[in-house]
């Protein structure tokens, strides 16, 4: 009897049968690797891109801030004071009263003209000739150059104290004695601004 003999096909070794699979693995990670080297790359160069039209902008600013047309801002400048002071003595309200107020005012206007320096002093208290005087005093000591006195003790105690003090001007505003070369009397009617601006001046200027 003739022996039979059974060939049996050698089975391949599984590294084989997973070659394709492996393969086609491999292709996918490389695909992946280089799209995600390309997608970098795009990156880069829309930020690049950004950051030049940023510095464009920029740039593109200043040069239209650099060509403003506007006229420039003056400077501000300090007025400058010459080293003549005019003092002004007024009874308790200040300058709020009509006539002290229009005094006021034509000293502001002297002050314009001549760049004297101009103040004022109310007295307190018991309105007369006797404490007037005191505050009369600390504006001679102050080195007033022109004093003007509005109100009846304060123009009394002005022109009480005016020959003592013959290098000062006075100006007595609605009457008083007018008994020195240094004292002028200004009425206190409508056109008190302008009498005391052009006293004042006057004064100023004779002791400048």
């Amino acid at each position: 009897m003739a022996k039979q003999v059974r060939q049996v096909t050698k089975a391949r070794p599984a590294k084989d049968a997973r070659t394709p699979a492996g393969g086609r693995l491999a292709g996918v990670g490389r695909a992946a690797v280089t799209w995600l080297r390309s997608l970098r790359g795009r990156t880069i160069a829309l930020a690049a891109g950004a950051v030049a039209v940023v510095a464009a902008l920029v740039v593109a600013g200043v040069l239209l801030l650099g060509h403003d047309d506007r006229p420039p801002i003056p400077e501000t400048r300090a007025r400058h004071y010459t080293e003549t002071d005019a003092c002004l003595l007024t009874g308790k309200d200040g300058i709020t009263g009509t006539t002290a107020a229009r005094v006021w005012q034509g000293m502001q206007d002297a002050s314009l003209a001549t760049h004297a320096r101009v103040s004022y002093s109310q007295v307190s208290g018991e309105q007369s000739v006797g404490n007037a005087r005191p505050f009369l005093n600390g504006m001679l000591q102050r080195s007033c150059d022109v004093v003007l006195a509005v109100g009846r003790p304060e123009t009394t105690a002005a022109a009480q104290s005016a020959p003592r003090y013959a290098k000062v001007g006075f100006v007595l505003v609605g009457g008083g004695d007018r008994s020195g070369g240094n004292v002028t009397t200004v009425g206190a009617g409508d056109g008190v601004r302008a009498d005391v601006a052009a006293a004042v001046e006057r004064a100023v200027r004779d002791r400048s």
